[in-house]
């Protein structure tokens, strides 16, 4: 293959068949060639046998004396497609031009190789093809209205000897372009024009064939876009020697001038404004200027937006072509003349406000008696407001009740004045609102309390919703002009601006209620001056000196200014001094009076004396408390701590300011002996399981005393850390009536309390754990009688703590386990020699058996 490439010269197949006074275009490419890209080329053409020169793309003398002057003309002329390619153009071809065009290309190969050059024939037939439109007239006007039908026909026939076919394409001319509709091709074929191809498979467009070589152009339920100038355009093809189709010659013929009257259909009126309770008139205007019979097919929509499609308007009424009219009460249907429908709406409300529009369709009869439907058409809408009939009225607010104080009630009346044009169609509602009145330039929002709907259901805001559930607020309907708000505990956040707003709704045909009409009151003010709250308390001790055993007398005296109608709860605390182990915080509540003169006791545990201390109410802001057979323990500063209450909402107390009064001191002069305690043990490192000792011992200064006149309770304590900084724990007591008392314990360690003489307490741990470990104190209260047989509580007394360590005896912790292990161990080993001993005895025995020797003598040779 490497060696036939060459350069190729194409020209088309031929004969080219080609039609008188049309242009030829004859085409010539070469490939496969070297050298520049843009090649050159010359054409000759031939009758017979010699070739004369016609044009040259390099050589301007190239051309034959006999072409000159069409050459010069431009009627023969060289037009380049590309650099390897060009076309030679023949305008107004002759029967002279019949014979054979060569195409040459001067070579810029480097070896010759290929072909050079290449001939086509030219064939020149005669004009055979003649169009024509009607046989009436060349070329008729049509004036029809939209949804007629019209017919259009065109005559095209060719005497050509040739085998040609025609391709036949009805046009349209709306503007300065034609548009093709429909074609009949030159195989056969149907092809339709853009646009078309819904009308065509509906029927509306069709192309028949007649008699005489006819072509029928029928379109059916004409429109607008039908309208504008019609030809018959021809195209003549031929087959040429390569199979492929080419067009030899066109034709054209106007056929008529199409004008499509268009039907439209108006309101004749535009915006419209009506008052309720009016009548609405709407007339739907069908323009047409058919003359033929025909019925009108009328329908009114209605429509909230004038977007909505006609699936999503409401029909309101119709007429069918035969006039008859549905049925409906408030609305009617009406026509003057088939061009012309009224629609009345009579007692328009204001829900008839939105958009009208109405739909018309044209039926014309068929010979066959049936009605055609031939155009329909839906006008713009039209917006209709209906003003509502608004009542008259003022809103006037005014306070019945103001409050003075936090807690007092409030009253707001709202009420409805001159009202004017209140029909039994219309109805009011309230809608209540507050203000926050801010100190700065701010401007506070609106908030809803509560409104009512058109049916007087109640519908509260967030700010009021709970109060008003809890009936502290209330709304109410005094009467009917009267809206009443009632606040039954005023409090502080409630203070701002209130104000009314009163609805009017009226009532449709459809007994629904459309607010009308608003109107607010003016805003009320709710506010009183707020001063702090002051309260003093005063406590004075009755009986300035007194001994252990005597009663302790004091009394708190209670004074307050800016609160109403205060009432007081009294506590009564004592402040211990620190050496006091009882309450290590240093505070303790003994007894209490709260605002309703209930007595309760707080913290006092002394069981001996639960009637030992009283509080009582002397006066309305006068108190009294009574302490008897007062102990040394009791030695410390009393106060009086104070509480005022003012009403609060739902008959509750609200509680508005605390007072403390001044300390009140309880002193005694120690004149007995001094007690002292310590914790001893001889041993505190012990191992786990073993016993610990440890002594309570508690020692005297000062005054002896005998063994029946003095007793102690005793309670231990442990804290289970180095460092003392954790909640210590109470292991066991002993009270002086030899009670002892133990708390509850996780581990197998168990404790003994005994008293082993009249100044020491022992606390056994027994069977010491390693949780047993920590800071290990007691805490000693000696109890001392004095002359008069009365047994006087002194203060507590704690000991330094002393430390306990719990270790583990490594010993003994593996000893029983070192001696099972030793023991198992010996067992096993004696088991496995027995084992094995009696298996070599019995189990692997073999018997040994010897072997018989046989005896034979040799046989004779003549026997074997």
């Amino acid at each position: 293959l490497a060696f036939c490439r060459g350069r190729v010269v194409r020209v088309p197949k031929g004969p080219l068949i080609r039609v008188v006074d049309t242009e030829v275009v004859i085409p010539c490419s070469v490939s496969d060639y070297d050298g520049p890209s843009e090649q050159n080329f010359d054409w000759e053409f031939s009758r017979e046998t010699d070739f004369m020169r016609i044009v040259s793309t390099w050589d301007s003398t190239f051309t034959s004396e006999e072409y000159q002057k069409r050459v010069g003309h431009g009627d023969i002329k060289l037009r380049r497609s590309s650099n390897d390619a060009v076309e030679l153009v023949i305008r107004n071809i002759q029967p002279t031009d019949q014979g054979r065009y060569k195409c040459s290309t001067p070579s810029t190969d480097a070896t010759v190789q290929g072909n050079y050059d290449a001939e086509v024939q030219v064939k020149v037939i005669s004009d055979g093809l003649s169009v024509s439109g009607s046989k009436a007239r060349s070329s008729m006007s049509l004036r029809l209205s939209e949804g007629d039908s019209f017919k259009l026909r065109c005559s095209a026939i060719t005497t050509s000897l040739e085998h040609t076919h025609l391709h036949v394409t009805w046009q349209i001319k709306s503007g300065s372009t034609w548009r093709d509709i429909l074609s009949l091709t030159h195989e056969g074929k149907f092809q339709l024009g853009p646009g078309y191809e819904e009308r065509y498979h509906n029927g509306d467009i069709r192309l028949d064939t007649g008699a005489n070589d006819t072509y029928r152009l029928s379109v059916s339920q004409a429109s607008p876009v039908d309208g504008g100038a019609y030809r018959c355009l021809v195209s003549e093809w031929v087959r040429g020697a390569d199979s492929s189709w080419q067009k030899i010659q066109e034709k054209s013929v106007e056929i008529a001038s199409v004008a499509i009257q268009r039907t439209d259909v108006v309101i004749s009126t535009s915006n419209v404004s009506v008052t309720e309770r009016d009548s609405l008139d709407l007339t739907c205007n069908i323009t047409t200027d058919r003359s033929g019979i025909f019925q009108a097919e009328v329908m009114w929509y209605f429509s909230a937006s004038p977007d909505d499609t006609l699936s999503d308007a409401q029909v309101l009424l119709s007429m069918d072509r035969d006039s008859v009219v549905s049925d409906s009460t408030l609305i009617s249907l009406s026509y003057v003349d088939r061009n012309c429908y009224h629609l009345l709406v009579r007692d328009v409300d204001v829900e008839d406000s939105g958009y009208y529009f109405c739909q018309a369709a044209v039926w014309v009869p068929l010979h066959n008696g049936s009605w055609h439907k031939v155009v329909e058409r839906t006008s713009a809408p039209v917006s209709v407001v209906v003003t509502a009939l608004e009542p008259d009225y003022e809103v006037f607010l005014n306070a019945s009740k103001t409050p003075k104080f936090s807690d007092d009630p409030t009253e707001l009346n709202c009420r409805i004045t001159n009202a004017q044009d209140t029909e039994a169609n219309i109805r009011f509602t309230v809608s209540w609102y507050y203000r926050q009145r801010l100190r700065s330039d701010d401007v506070a929002t609106e908030e809803l309390l509560a409104t009512m709907d058109a049916d007087w259901t109640l519908l509260l805001g967030d700010r009021s919703r709970e109060r008003t559930q809890n009936g502290e607020i209330i709304f109410s309907k005094k009467a009917v002009d009267t809206f009443s708000l009632r606040i039954q505990w005023t409090s502080e956040s409630d203070r701002g601006d209130y104000f009314c707003g009163i609805s009017a709704w009226s009532r449709h045909r459809n007994n629904s209620w459309v607010k009308s009409k608003d109107v607010t009151s003016a805003s009320v003010s709710i506010f009183w001056a707020i001063q702090d709250y002051t309260l003093t308390v005063e406590a004075v001790k009755l009986k300035p000196f007194f001994v252990a055993g005597h009663t302790f007398e004091m009394t708190c005296k209670v004074s307050s200014k800016n609160i109403k109608t205060p009432r007081y709860s009294v506590l009564i605390t004592a402040e211990k001094p620190l050496t006091d182990q009882s309450n290590p915080n240093g505070t303790t509540r003994i007894i209490s009076l709260n605002q309703d003169s209930v007595v309760r006791l707080e913290d006092w545990t002394d069981q001996t004396r639960v009637d030992g201390v009283v509080l009582e109410k002397v006066q309305e802001n006068e108190f009294r408390y009574r302490m008897y057979q007062t102990q040394i323990s009791d030695a410390g500063l009393y106060r009086c701590v104070v509480t005022a209450w003012s009403p609060g909402g739902g008959g509750m107390w609200r509680e508005a300011v605390n007072g403390l009064s001044n300390p009140i001191q309880i002193d005694f002069q120690m004149s007995g002996p001094v007690f002292n305690v310590s914790v001893h043990s001889d041993n505190p490192t012990i191992y786990q399981g073993e016993l610990a000792d440890l002594l309570c011992i508690v020692t005297m200064e000062g005054m002896a005393l005998e063994p029946d006149d003095m007793s102690f309770d005793v309670s231990w304590f442990a804290v289970r850390s180095f460092a003392l900084d954790r909640e210590p724990v109470l292991l066991a007591s002993l009270d002086r009536r030899g009670i002892v008392m133990q708390s509850r314990r996780n581990g197998s360690s168990d404790l003994s309390l005994e008293r082993i003489s009249p100044l020491e307490f022992r606390l056994r741990v027994h069977g010491c754990e390693d949780h047993d470990f920590g800071n290990h104190y007691c805490v000693v209260t000696p109890w001392v009688r004095s002359a008069t047989g009365v047994w006087q509580r002194e203060p507590d007394i704690k000991a330094k703590p002393i430390f306990l360590s719990v270790k583990m005896d490594v010993l003994n912790a593996f000893k029983y386990p070192l001696l099972i292990g030793i023991g198992l161990a010996t067992v096993i080993g004696l088991l496995s020699c027995l084992i094995g001993y009696c298996s070599s005895r019995w189990c692997c025995k073999k018997e040994v058996q010897e072997t018989r020797r046989e005896r034979r003598r040799l046989m004779s040779m003549e026997m074997d």
